[in-house]
């Protein structure tokens, strides 16, 4: 305690704001991490007044509500020593790892690879009641998130998906399906909004998932991303009417490009659709999307069917504040975040029951959720515009004559360079 009061009591030591005024929150943390550190100290000393010695320290970052502190946690020659009445060993999806993990020794249906595993993460040595407090407290936070009051913001976007995991169920391994949504709310920041586990990703299924969340305040919402699944987008226009659906353009170009029936083919399919959403002023856009029907339809008539079809649902997005378009068209928010759940769960391969998938997911979400809260996506005035409905605002072209001409120029283009034999010409 005294390099406490020796820190609060030299002026020379107290931070302070440009004005003089002295920056409590920083005098807090740092008083904080020195007191840690302190206690720290004393433990590892008292751990080695049996004959064991220090061994230097190992750095750690740890986020508290008053800032990043910096730990310096002791290393011992002999044996290790972890704070742990002051810090946890493990973030939470790790100790959801472990959870599932346990689950699965327990019920006899772990691998070799599994127990490897666990042996790595220390399971080896943890008790029944230490996975039980585990489960306990990681139960609790998913269950706040999952349940969670929405309406103190509306929500005008909102991007939903779904990924399947393995999951033991009934007694025997099926697919789940994940679901998420995740929003950008009025004041600009994302969140997630709902997950859950569904046996199919049926029009059932997503319309009770949607129902939860309007039950829950979310409300306002102007345009939905996601890939074409006739039950979602059904559901979305019952649950959120006179909400625009944006059909995700990168599953669009997929689903379009896979009606190719040749690998060449199907590169000239990709090569023009990403002439079109290469381009931002919506004028060019609209007008090279026709063009790429035009030029498709040539060559592979069922990929120009398909875009032709999707035409209304793949250029939403233009109809809303130009600074929004790049997120607003595709699902690569989920997209990321599944990716980072199936790394995160690639260790278990196999969960034990719904719950602790759930409970996985829960954790990996809520590290994320947390993490979005403090960076804003979307400025006060263009989440503003959206809200109110104001017009796109796009910036003056930077092309010379009409978007039907330069659209015109930008295929001839694109098409000279993916020959197609027999294809019309531009």
């Amino acid at each position: 305690m005294d390099k406490i009061h020796e820190i609060a009591g030299d002026g020379a030591l107290v931070p302070r704001f440009d004005d003089g005024m002295v920056n409590m929150t920083e005098l807090i943390r740092v008083m904080a991490e020195s007191l840690v550190n302190e206690i720290m100290d004393a433990q590892a000393d008292e751990a080695c007044e049996s004959g064991n010695q220090r061994n230097g320290y190992r750095e750690r970052r740890l986020v508290t509500s008053v800032g990043t502190i910096n730990l310096r946690i002791p290393k011992l020659r002999a044996g290790s020593y972890f704070p742990e009445d002051l810090i946890e060993r493990y973030s939470r999806v790790d100790r959801a790892v472990i959870a599932a993990v346990s689950e699965m020794v327990t019920n006899g249906v772990s691998t070799r690879k599994v127990k490897r595993v666990a042996q790595s993460m220390g399971i080896d040595r943890m008790s029944a009641s230490q996975v039980s407090r585990i489960c306990s407290s990681l139960d609790e936070s998913v269950a706040d998130l999952r349940e969670r009051d929405l309406s103190d913001v509306s929500y005008p976007y909102i991007w939903l998906d779904a990924t399947y995991i393995k999951c033991r169920d009934a007694g025997r391994v099926q697919s789940t399906a994940l679901v998420t949504a995740i929003g950008a709310g009025s004041g600009g920041y994302r969140r997630l909004l709902g997950l859950d586990a569904i046996d199919t990703e049926s029009y059932d299924g997503w319309r009770a998932f949607l129902l939860s969340l309007r039950a829950r305040g979310v409300d306002g919402v102007i345009c939905v991303t996601s890939d074409a699944h006739e039950g979602l987008k059904r559901a979305i226009q019952e649950v959120f009417p006179g909400a625009a659906w944006q059909r995700c353009i990168v599953h669009l170009m997929r689903n379009a490009a896979g009606n190719a029936p040749t690998r060449q083919k199907r590169g000239a399919v990709l090569g023009i659709l990403k002439a079109v959403f290469a381009e931002r002023d919506p004028e060019l856009v609209r007008e090279l999307y026709q063009l790429a029907i035009e030029q498709i339809e040539g060559f592979c008539p069922k990929a120009a069917e398909v875009l032709e079809e999707a035409e209304a649902d793949a250029l939403a997005y233009l109809d809303f504040p130009y600074e929004h378009h790049v997120r607003l068209r595709t699902n690569n928010v989920q997209e990321r975040a599944n990716r980072e759940l199936k790394r995160r769960s690639r260790v278990v391969q196999v969960f034990p029951s719904r719950k602790s998938l759930i409970r996985m997911m829960g954790a990996v979400f809520s590290e994320m959720d947390e993490d979005w809260a403090g960076r804003r996506w979307f400025n006060d005035d263009s989440i503003g515009r959206a809200v109110e409905g104001a017009k796109v605002n796009a910036p003056a072209p930077a092309y010379e004559g009409t978007a039907a001409e330069h659209a015109a120029r930008i295929i001839a283009l694109v098409v000279a360079d993916n020959p197609i034999p027999g294809r019309k010409a531009a």
